[in-house]
């Protein structure tokens, strides 16, 4: 097995706050690979890591098979970063924006010139070419720091939530092209809070939390583990449900004024739930990978 990445150990500190604590795992070649948690989970610092902006605290890290400690400069070269921020240079027109950041990677200017011709045609941005950044809208923005990760032609992209704050409209437009890059054979790495993201883009998965990997696979399997095939939810539930929930020893979350009921045998389960303790607000839906996030991590807020 060929991997992109390869992490065992990884560890960055803060003084003595532990920001990733000692993960291990790897990306294969031509996977989208996907790291969730909550905020302040480790998501961010180990993704620095790996494109080299946070030097490693502890463990061992191989980007394309190189030491991250040895081959930086190799691994930089070949590497796109979309960052959270959008630290674009609003003294320069769009097309600009591209233009200067390719002299980083020692491209040509004339070769630069066509490949961000390119790329803002391939992030439907052609017709703002000419404009300065903060003429720009929001999504826009984010579709421009995601057109200048790709001026390198690199090997791997680095993703750090490229939605957030996204209308659905320019969110489902960046997964095209995600999709389409990742039909390309281009190996991704992406951090996001997003699960339908996550479901959608990814082939596996990692989620943490205070720093460590709770779980590993692709996003159905997850789900199959850890949920199963559905959810039935209860709103304002009667004890007489959780005496019976408890009887038949059926898996549920009690959230006081709502109970989350996992089960396989769904239909006829709901069908009597429903007739036999609820009035209403009683609903049957399919289990998703946000269901499995939050009963990992909890629903308590973090900030």
């Amino acid at each position: 097995m060929q991997y992109i990445i390869e992490a065992e150990g990884l560890k960055k500190t803060f003084d003595d706050f532990v920001a990733v604590d000692s993960i291990s795992f790897q990306v294969r070649n031509g996977e989208c690979f996907g790291i969730l948690g909550p905020n302040g989970a480790g998501k961010t610092s180990t993704v620095r890591m790996i494109y080299g902006f946070s030097p490693l605290t502890g463990g061992k890290l191989k980007v394309f098979g190189l030491d991250i400690t040895k081959g930086f400069r190799t691994i930089k070269s070949r590497v796109g970063v979309c960052q959270q921020e959008n630290n674009l240079d609003p003294d320069l027109s769009v097309l600009q924006n591209l233009e200067v950041y390719a002299r980083y990677f020692d491209i040509s200017h004339k070769k630069a010139h066509r490949k961000a011709k390119e790329l803002l045609k391939f992030m439907a941005l052609e017709h703002r070419e000419k404009d300065k950044v903060n003429e720009l809208s929001g999504g826009m923005m984010r579709r421009l720091v995601f057109a200048r990760a790709l001026i390198n032609d690199p090997d791997l992209l680095i993703l750090d939530e490229p939605t957030t704050g996204l209308d659905p409209q320019s969110r489902h437009q960046v997964w095209e092209r995600m999709e389409e890059l990742r039909s390309m054979g281009l190996s991704i790495l992406l951090t996001t809070h997003y699960m339908d993201e996550a479901s959608r883009l990814c082939d596996r998965l990692i989620i943490m939390d205070h720093g460590r990997i709770l779980v590993l696979d692709k996003p159905n399997e997850l789900i199959r583990e850890h949920i199963g095939n559905n959810i039935i939810e209860v709103d304002e539930p009667t004890n007489e449900l959780r005496t019976y929930l408890q009887s038949e020893r059926l898996a549920y979350e009690d959230m006081g004024h709502r109970l989350i009921i996992y089960s396989e045998e769904s239909s006829n389960l709901f069908q009597y739930i429903s007739d036999t303790y609820c009035n209403e607000g009683c609903i049957l839906r399919m289990a998703t990978l946000e269901d499995v996030f939050l009963k990992l991590t909890g629903r308590d807020l973090r900030e």
